[in-house]
C-alpha cells in the first residue's frame, strides 16, 4: 500500500473513486493505535495525516469529509479561495446559505461587505487574499458550529495555514478568533490588539455579518483593519 492510500484510508475516504466496471480493490484495513483516538473520532494520526498532505490531496479530504454530522446537511463542502501563496489570510466561521450553494466562502450579502472591506485597505479577492472559513460545511440554520465540529475540521484549516504560509492573518468573528487562538473569549475583548498564531501576527475582529446587523461597529471595524495594514508593514521592512 503506499502513502497515499494509507493517508485515504485512515481518513475513512479510500477509495475516493472507482473506474466504472472495474471491481474495487481490496485492501487490508489500517489499524491506528487505540491510545491516540479521543472521544471526538479524532486523533493524533488522523492530524499528522492531514499535515502531509498537499494542496490537491487536502481538497480531495475535505470534499469527502464526514468526520462530523455536518456534512450530512449541506449541499457541498466550501474549501476556502484566492491565492493559494498570499501574505493576507482572512478567516470566518462557516458556510452561510448562499456558500453552501455556490461552493465559494463569502459570497452573500456579507461577502460584499468583506469585498468593500478589502478594498478599503487597497486588497482584492483572490490577489494576494486567501480566505476560508473554520469549518467547510453549513451549520443547519447557520448557527455557530458546536466544539465538536470545530476540532474535527480544524485540522483542515491549520493545514491550509500552513500550505499558504501567510504573513498575517485576519480573524473574522469569534468562532475564527477562537479556534485560532486556543480561547473562549468575545471579539470585545480580542480586538484591538495583536494576537500570535504560531509565529503568525494575528488581527480579530467583527465577522462582516455582524456588521450587517450592527452596522456602528464599522468604525471599529477599520482600526482593526489600519492596524493588520501597519502590522502588515512593519513585517515588510
Amino acid at each position: 500500500m503506499n502513502r497515499e492510500e494509507a493517508v485515504l484510508r485512515e481518513l475513512n475516504l479510500y477509495p475516493l473513486w472507482q473506474q466504472r466496471g472495474q471491481p474495487a480493490p481490496v485492501m487490508a484495513p489500517v489499524e491506528v493505535p487505540v491510545t491516540e483516538k479521543t472521544a471526538a473520532g479524532s486523533d493524533k494520526g488522523r492530524e499528522q495525516l492531514v499535515r502531509e498532505l498537499d494542496w490537491p490531496k487536502l481538497k480531495s479530504m475535505v470534499s469527502e469529509c464526514t468526520a462530523c454530522g455536518l456534512r450530512a446537511g449541506c449541499t457541498q463542502t466550501v474549501f476556502g479561495s484566492g491565492d493559494e501563496q498570499a501574505d493576507w489570510l482572512f478567516v470566518g466561521e462557516g458556510p452561510g446559505a448562499d456558500e453552501d450553494a455556490q461552493g465559494e466562502p463569502f459570497v452573500g450579502q456579507a461577502g460584499k461587505l468583506l469585498d468593500n472591506m478589502l478594498a478599503a485597505i487597497k486588497l482584492k479577492r483572490d490577489k494576494n487574499v486567501y480566505i476560508g472559513n473554520v469549518v467547510k460545511c453549513r451549520p443547519h440554520d447557520n448557527r455557530a458550529p458546536h466544539a465538536d465540529e470545530i476540532a474535527s475540521c480544524l485540522p483542515y484549516l491549520q493545514r491550509q495555514i500552513e500550505l499558504v504560509q501567510p504573513k498575517l492573518i485576519v480573524a473574522l468573528g469569534k468562532t475564527a478568533a477562537d479556534a485560532l487562538l486556543g480561547r473562549d473569549d468575545t471579539i470585545a475583548s480580542m480586538r484591538g490588539k495583536l494576537h500570535d498564531y504560531r509565529g503568525i501576527p494575528l488581527v480579530a475582529t467583527y465577522h462582516p455579518a455582524h456588521l450587517l446587523r450592527t452596522p456602528l461597529d464599522k468604525a471599529k471595524v477599520w482600526e482593526d483593519l489600519c492596524m493588520a495594514v501597519a502590522t502588515m508593514s512593519a513585517t515588510e521592512k
